[in-house]
């Protein structure tokens, strides 16, 4: 289902909690939302559409990947970018790294780690920090 985005930013800036088997009907509904939003937006948080909970989808071209609980274990090449987020509008500076290791649970709560790099990497890292309560 797709769901309003949220633009509280009191909501935004609070902490998520680890998701859990019973956020599965969350994490389609980030898909689908995201999924409309595609022109528009390259990822979201599960604080996004008001769902506390460790759960981040991203464009990587043509897919949309998603995944539980990230957490970034390494990240090499740090630079200066400007990023535009649709629950806050405008665009702002941070400091991002080119290339991340990620390790995550995927929809079965396997564990998987890979390296992202570029565009997907820095998405990635902008839905972390909503993940964890940074308005960028």
């Amino acid at each position: 289902m797709v769901r309003p985005i949220v633009r509280d930013t009191f909501l935004l800036s609070q902490k998520s909690a680890d998701a859990t088997p019973a956020d599965l009907d969350a994490v389609r509904d980030l898909y689908d939302t995201l999924n409309a939003h595609r022109e528009d937006c390259a990822g979201m948080a599960g604080n996004m559409i008001g769902v506390l909970r460790r759960i981040v989808a991203v464009r990587d071209g043509e897919k949309i990947l998603v995944f539980l609980n990230p957490e970034i274990l390494k990240g090499e090449g740090s630079y200066r970018a400007e990023e535009g987020c649709l629950s806050l509008g405008g665009t702002r500076e941070t400091v991002r790294y080119r290339r991340i290791k990620l390790r995550w649970q995927d929809e079965a709560f396997r564990v998987r780690i890979r390296v992202f790099e570029g565009f997907t990497a820095q998405a990635i890292q902008h839905e972390i920090d909503h993940c964890n309560g940074i308005l960028i």
